[in-house]
């Protein structure tokens, strides 16, 4: 039950970072632990990140919140910038992961030996060469295992990792205590292939997890690191972004992204605001206007006043609508969830059971334990934990020959259920290059295209250089012009044969467009177009078939959006902001829909982050590259409807694994109660019903076909 505050307390939040969280059980023991405790309103995990955000009242310290997860068995700090980056979760994986594979490999090279008839001395031999390879290689491979099962077991809590730690130990306790006796058997290879499979399951969920993260930290990074600042004496000085304050002034230059938003006082230039807006043509801002952490400065300098420095940013606000979305738990995440809480218990009892019942049948102590340790290693669940992975490793790989990345695994099964899709337009619908009107340089005179390539070559303006580039083409020869000369967000101005021409912004904006002036002759306006991807109708109307109507949303001008929905068919809305895109997708979710967000821009993020499945263009920014679940990268959109054709086939293909591996537990378990089963068969078979999962996955090899 979560804690009422009263209406005279203020309501807190603090972060809280807590690495040695790694699973849905510790995530749902965190959560259920908190909340009860008085002066706590709620605590949200968020597992990617690896941090708790609490909302309690002022009666708790950051300090008594530590002191709360430290007696629920976790050690926990504040951050002090819950945007910071974060550790990789993988790295400290890696070495026992190496270790626990390279010994299994040896000591199942000895094994072999001795199954294959090896017997007396050399046996024995055998035995004590693995018991010398494999006990310092448990011991290293095992700590993650070790230290999580202490910590809870300390704290009066079990969790997964206490069956396999029981499991793992006890296997090598047995194993030392044959090859001291002498005996015939020895299980080291079973307590060493138990760890390397379980370690590559949580590197391979480690990894993931740490992907959801690298989007906000991507967008972060667009900020830049500080400004120059002009005192109040006149003076220049350069400020970190941590230090610029509201009130303080920065000089911007051509060139460079702002660090914080504001205010311009003085000047006028074009700016580039594709990081919050998605819109491609860059925007003159002048006194007065609003100027954006992020957003680049084109073409001149210009002073704006702080409003909102730090954490208070727009830039750091989408980062936080970033994080906030990777929070959301899928169908499977939940099932997790509940089985965690549920298999650890149930695991210790019916081992527990096994021993008492042979024990009561006159089984001597040490029979009941091996055969105790044959059932907690055979009802491992690794191929239940592989059913998913596995499947969606094969498919991203057919997926990946087909010009397709999938950059999180688990977005496969979210992409099969999707039934509604949102796209942005440039860059994505569109191929986000706009050029000139063909038809419309054909028509210009040998004269006017001589004028207009030759204003085109004086200016920096992307517009400029997209005329320029598409007149060169034409073998066009650029006129002779006086005092050329540009002006921040009016155009190219100049002299020839005495008379004044003009490259500039059009006096009416709507769609994109730039305009020819030239003393005596009639304003030529040069629209400007994006094309369609290829494959964007066919794309389309093939989502629409398979049962995934979809929709624009775009930060572009509503004109330009409006005309791309004509095109293709869709409704369209233009103008949205990052904060729109999300209210937009989650007002789908509330609605029960499942949607796909295709997007390139770094005003996507939220959106490709909040999505149930969201899908990028391999020409999107590095933001849109980081957050999107997958990516494609050729131009054709027909990378759409052959993803989630896709992803649909691997789930097929998942929940046959997960019949296998359960019919696996149905037929192996009770013949390792029977005692039927040893501790080294027990791993033998594990592994098998983890081949058997595997061979199925490979089928998914061509499904991107």
């Amino acid at each position: 039950m979560t804690a009422q505050l009263h209406p005279d307390e203020p309501e807190m939040s603090t972060v809280l970072a807590v690495p040695a969280m790694h699973c849905a059980g510790c995530m749902s023991k965190i959560e259920r632990g908190l909340e009860p405790i008085p002066g706590i309103v709620s605590a949200r995990v968020n597992l990617s990140a690896r941090m708790v955000t609490v909302a309690h009242t002022a009666a708790l310290s950051a300090k008594d919140l530590v002191d709360a997860l430290a007696s629920l068995g976790y050690e926990a700090q504040a951050r002090r910038d819950d945007l910071a980056p974060r550790l990789s979760a993988v790295r400290p994986l890696l070495a026992p992961l190496a270790v626990a594979a390279f010994a299994a490999m040896n000591v199942m090279l000895l094994s072999v030996s001795v199954w294959g008839g090896a017997d007396g001395s050399t046996r024995e031999l055998f035995h004590w060469i693995s018991a010398l390879i494999a006990i310092p290689a448990i011991a290293f491979a095992g700590r993650p295992f070790f230290r999580s099962a202490w910590q809870a077991l300390r704290h009066g809590r079990t969790n997964m990792d206490v069956p396999i730690s029981i499991g793992v130990i006890v296997a090598t306790g047995l194993s030392l205590y044959e090859t001291i006796i002498g005996g015939a058997h020895a299980w080291f290879d079973g307590a060493l292939m138990l760890l390397t499979f379980l370690l590559a399951g949580r590197a391979l969920d480690a990894m993931m997890r740490d992907r959801a993260r690298t989007g906000v930290d991507a967008l972060l990074s667009q900020a830049a690191q500080g400004a120059t600042v002009v005192t109040e004496n006149g003076e220049l000085q350069w400020a970190e972004s941590t230090a610029l304050k509201p009130g303080m002034v920065m000089r911007i230059a051509a060139g460079e992204r702002l660090a914080a938003d504001g205010t311009i006082i003085t000047g006028t230039s074009s700016f580039d605001q594709s990081l919050l807006t998605g819109e491609s043509v860059p925007v003159t801002l002048r006194d007065g206007d609003a100027a954006l952490a992020g957003t680049l400065n084109l073409s001149a300098p210009v002073d704006v006043r702080v409003s909102h420095a730090g954490r208070d940013t727009s830039l750091s606000e989408v980062a936080r609508l970033m994080e906030a979305s990777t929070q959301n738990r899928s169908r499977y995440v939940r099932i997790a969830d509940r089985a965690a809480r549920l298999y650890a218990p149930a695991v210790h009892s019916l081992a527990a059971i096994t021993i008492i019942g042979w024990l009561l049948a006159g089984a001597s102590l040490y029979q009941a334990l091996v055969i105790g340790v044959a059932v907690l290693i055979i009802t491992c669940p690794c191929a239940l934990g592989l059913a998913v992975p596995v499947a969606q490793v094969v498919a991203s790989g057919s997926l990946m020959r087909a010009g397709i990345m999938v950059k999180d695994g688990s977005a496969l099964e979210r992409l099969a259920g999707v039934d509604r899709a949102i796209l942005d337009k440039t860059g994505t619908l569109t191929l986000g290059r706009p050029l000139p009107d063909p038809a419309v340089l054909d028509a210009l005179s040998q004269e006017e295209a001589a004028i207009a390539l030759a204003l085109a070559s004086n200016s920096r303006h992307p517009m400029s250089r997209a005329i320029a580039s598409a007149l060169s083409a034409r073998d066009t020869r650029a006129a002779v012009l006086a005092d050329a000369q540009e002006r921040p967000g009016e155009g190219v101005f100049a002299k020839w044969e005495g008379k004044t021409v003009a490259l500039r912004r059009p006096e009416k904006s709507g769609a994109p467009a730039s305009a020819l002036e030239i003393d005596g002759h009639a304003t030529r306006l040069i629209p400007f177009t994006d094309q369609l991807r290829p494959g964007a109708i066919e794309a389309v109307s093939r989502l629409k078939r398979i049962g995934i109507p979809s929709s624009i949303l775009s930060g572009d001008n509503s004109q330009a959006v409006a005309e791309i929905g004509r095109e293709t068919g869709l409704t369209a809305q233009g103008n949205a902001l990052p904060a729109e895109k999300l209210e937009a997708i989650k007002r789908l979710q509330e609605n029960g829909h499942r949607v796909l967000m295709v997007g390139d821009g770094l005003n996507d993020g939220p959106a490709l982050a909040a999505a149930d499945a969201s899908i990028a263009p391999g020409s999107a920014s590095d933001v849109g590259l980081q957050a999107a679940d997958l990516v494609f990268v050729q131009d054709s959109l027909l990378a759409l409807p052959r993803a989630v054709s896709a992803a649909r086939k691997t789930m097929a293909v998942v929940r046959q694994n997960f019949a296998l591996a359960i019919i696996y537990n149905i037929l192996a378990v009770p013949l390792a109660i029977a005692g039927f089963v040893t501790p080294v068969f027990a791993a033998i078979a594990m592994s098998a019903s983890s081949l058997m999962v595997v061979a199925n996955s490979l089928r998914l090899a061509r499904a991107a076909r």
